[in-house]
């Protein structure tokens, strides 16, 4: 493969970091041997088998020239949509997450969020959240804003309790990283894309190792849990069934030496079995608010300038006219008010989750709404 064309060194990285089972380690051992990215394209497939011995189909001619021409188009999206990449020899990439042994080669962002933040936290859990997860992850991360002022909360963006962390950290002022199981070409739940806008406009960030031609697998969303568990100091698992998701996160962060937290719950209800487990066999340590967390963490509290309460926020014209509705009738669902407004629910959450960030309104259970 010696045909160059017009290729850079970001696409030679894209294109390396997107070979079939690529990771740090890989990526790291590969080029102790071929010397570069663009070395490994360039050398026919003969050369770098006998070079590497090597047997995997990424050797292949006409698997890396296909990697080169999907990693050409993939440069071309992010320059055009403002999306940073990140590769694992560049020195913003993430300490934390560099740790990890099978980090990813490449990250694709959007936002402004510090990674290298000295208090990073995790709170997973369910898809299926209650009430009282929900009202756990508000109060939780609304007492660690007051004592930790470079608090970042890194989540999912997944129904139940990520989108309810993600929430409570926006209405906080708290910076928020959303790890994405695609590329950022499509938010995933499609119904969180106002939040995914909230998150990157006010301070936090999308993440993912995931380019835009990507085809999505079921694996990616076990796969995306390393990155929220690897960029945290602590993850804490609000409420989760006896298997799922959030318990392969902490099993993750257990493997990094990262510390584990999860929230006792109520013997025989479903969703609190798998926290309630972690805490009996001390793969956790039980967490029932910030000072807890604190404690645990050996973290100590920093005198945090108060946020002034705007007891009158200004809003706009169709922000207003939501507010009056919801006042209206004291709680209602989305649905309801959708209709009420004449407005499609994609249109409105977007200006719920505003609304939610200059605290007028606050989210309840079961996609409900109320004035605060």
């Amino acid at each position: 493969m010696n045909d160059n064309c017009g290729y850079t060194a970001l696409t030679y990285r894209i294109a390396f970091a997107s070979l079939q089972g690529m990771g740090v380690d890989l990526a790291r051992k590969l080029l102790d041997v071929v010397g570069s990215e663009e070395q490994f394209f360039a050398m026919n497939e003969k050369d770098l088998r006998q070079l590497t011995h090597g047997r995997s189909k990424i050797y292949s001619d006409n698997y890396r020239r296909d990697c080169l021409q999907r990693a050409l188009k993939e440069e071309a999206f992010v320059r055009e949509h403002g999306i940073a990449v990140t590769y694992f020899t560049d020195d913003n990439y993430p300490h934390r997450l560099i740790e990890a042994p099978d980090a990813p080669a490449m990250i694709y962002t959007l936002g402004k969020c510090d990674l290298e933040s000295r208090h990073v936290i995790s709170v997973v859990g369910t898809r299926h959240a209650t009430q009282y997860g929900i009202r756990f992850c508000e109060t939780l991360i609304g007492e660690l804003s007051q004592r930790l002022p470079d608090l970042v909360v890194v989540s999912g963006l997944a129904y139940g309790i990520d989108i309810a962390a993600h929430r409570a950290a926006l209405k906080h002022g708290v910076p928020t990283v959303a790890v994405l199981p695609r590329g950022l070409n499509h938010i995933y739940p499609s119904m969180h894309r106002p939040d995914a806008v909230a998150i990157a406009k006010h301070g936090g960030m999308l993440l993912t190792d995931y380019t835009s031609q990507d085809e999505v697998q079921k694996s990616n969303f076990l796969a995306r849990n390393r990155i929220v568990a690897a960029l945290s100091d602590c993850t804490v698992v609000v409420e989760s069934a006896g298997s799922g998701g959030a318990l392969v996160t902490a099993s993750l962060a257990m493997s990094y030496n990262r510390d584990v937290m999860a929230l006792p719950g109520r013997c025989g209800d479903e969703y609190s079995a798998g926290c309630n487990k972690l805490i009996a066999t001390n793969k956790a340590a039980l967490i029932t608010g910030a000072d807890d967390l604190m404690a645990a963490m050996r973290w100590e509290s920093a005198q945090k300038e108060p946020k002034p309460l705007d007891l009158f926020p200004d809003l706009t014209k169709e922000e207003q006219a939501v507010v009056d509705v919801i006042r209206d009738r004291g709680e209602i669902h989305i649905n309801a008010l959708a209709d009420a407004l004449h407005l499609p629910v994609y249109k409105l959450m977007s200006v719920l989750v505003e609304l939610d960030c200059k605290n007028v309104i606050a989210t309840l259970p079961g996609c409900r709404y109320t004035v605060v």
